[in-house]
């Protein structure tokens, strides 16, 4: 029996939205299809780039800002769609022998999340070419993959009972490492632009760790607060990777600055006789420390928000991102109540962010649209591109060569095309990588 805990209800209204890559567009999913929006211009108005009205869809994922969306419908949630977009026609889709709980896509892979498994495959063709078998069960299908090529690396969890991750080499197909993040199960994992960082967070919500995916090193611990049973939604690291930013089942936003100069060079220079400044904070931190509990001078040593934001209604799941517009950068919140909110991002601590827009996502029913609007893609596909099913059996033996494939090698122009990227399929193009 698979979680529905990060599924939308649609019944009540609610939708399903997610960034790409690189935050240059949002995906929404209601009960009437999904949509695709160009952020942009998202300070003034929120820019449509293609509307579906079809099945009803609870996982979407572009691939950056290309026309290939992957999505899984409620109707069969066993099933994974690749879709060319631009051109209405599905290029392929597999079946899997359990419900598909998340979807990953970087230019090099894309990973299928089941409860028990995850699932590699080459993007390029679509062929599997690596299942990781029989992982500690994930209900809530929690894993990430970095969006960079070149530390193309999957995080999952590696244990029900503790906060360990696992860090596996997605190119080279191999384990690379395991992080004790926490003593508590994980609640979110989010990798850094570069693929060299990875941010978590336990199912108890208090601390935020950042750590080296290269080698597992702890780099920075963030205090979120003291409340117990908080449930972490939400962890992403800014497009420029200075900032990490972190939602919950609380109405309050985080957003921790991630200071990376050497201790010498941020430290302000005071007078000898400043007694209340940095250094005698410093002083007093390092000598307590001595005399305290290690679980007490954690709490020292630990950064605290550089800002936060307080939306008006706990108890929605939000994800959030931090990203370049228009060379300013801002804060976006998608909810699952179906709201856009743009936030300024200060530049000093303990300001505050300022809303700058609130869009409703839920205006634009998808079978509302003028007439401009794409029709639906039918089942069938248009001339010139390749079809490929593909049933991935639960007794499958060899990882690499034995996936029970009937046809897998989507090369048409259409789906190369679509790997590269178009720019046409941008209204407006926004900072970042």
């Amino acid at each position: 029996m698979m979680s529905l805990l990060f599924r939308p209800d649609l019944d009540a209204g609610e939708v399903f939205v997610n960034f790409n890559q690189n935050t240059t567009s949002l995906a929404v999913a209601t009960k009437s299809g999904y949509s695709l929006y160009s952020l942009g211009s998202v300070d003034s108005t929120l820019d449509k780039i293609y509307t579906c009205p079809t099945e009803e869809i609870f996982l979407i994922e572009r691939l950056f800002e290309s026309s290939l969306v992957a999505i899984v419908s409620q109707r069969s949630p066993r099933k994974l769609k690749v879709c060319h977009f631009k051109k209405q026609s599905e290029i392929c889709n597999y079946s899997y022998s359990n419900s598909i709980l998340a979807v990953k896509l970087n230019r090099e892979r894309l990973i299928v999340c089941l409860e028990e498994s995850l699932y590699i495959h080459n993007i390029q063709d679509m062929k599997v070419v690596h299942t990781i078998r029989d992982t500690p069960s994930n209900s809530a299908g929690l894993c990430a993959l970095s969006s960079s090529s070149e530390h193309c690396y999957l995080a999952y969890p590696g244990s029900v009972t503790s906060g360990e991750v696992q860090i596996f080499d997605a190119i080279n197909l191999h384990a690379k490492t395991m992080i004790p993040a926490h003593d508590s199960p994980l609640a979110a994992i989010a990798f850094s632009p570069s693929g060299t960082e990875l941010a978590t967070a336990s199912e108890r919500g208090t601390v935020i760790r950042v750590f080296s995916s290269l080698d597992g090193t702890k780099l920075f611990e963030l205090r979120r607060g003291l409340k117990r049973c908080v449930s972490i939604a939400s962890l992403s690291f800014s497009t420029c990777a200075e900032y990490l930013v972190s939602s919950s089942n609380t109405e309050t936003v985080h957003v921790f600055r991630l200071e990376r100069s050497s201790s010498e060079n941020s430290e302000p220079k005071q007078s000898s006789d400043d007694w209340m400044g940095y250094s005698f904070f410093r002083f007093l931190s390092k000598t307590v420390s001595s005399y305290l509990p290690s679980q007490v001078t954690d709490v020292f040593s630990q950064g605290r928000a550089f800002a936060s934001v307080t939306l008006a209604e706990p108890g929605v799941r939000r994800i959030c991102t931090i990203t370049k517009i228009q060379k300013q950068l801002r804060l976006l919140i998608a909810s699952q109540d179906g709201y856009l909110y743009v936030y300024s991002v200060p530049s000093m601590e303990g300001a505050d962010c300022q809303l700058i827009k609130k869009h409703d996502l839920r205006l634009d029913d998808c079978y509302a649209m003028d007439v401009r609007v794409n029709p639906a893609p039918s089942l069938g596909v248009a001339t010139g591109v390749t079809t490929a099913t593909n049933i991935i059996a639960a007794n499958t033996t060899d990882n690499n060569t034995k996936h029970n494939e009937t046809k897998a090698s989507p090369s048409s122009n259409s789906y190369a095309t679509a790997l590269k990227g178009d720019a046409s399929s941008n209204v407006a193009s926004i900072g970042g990588s």
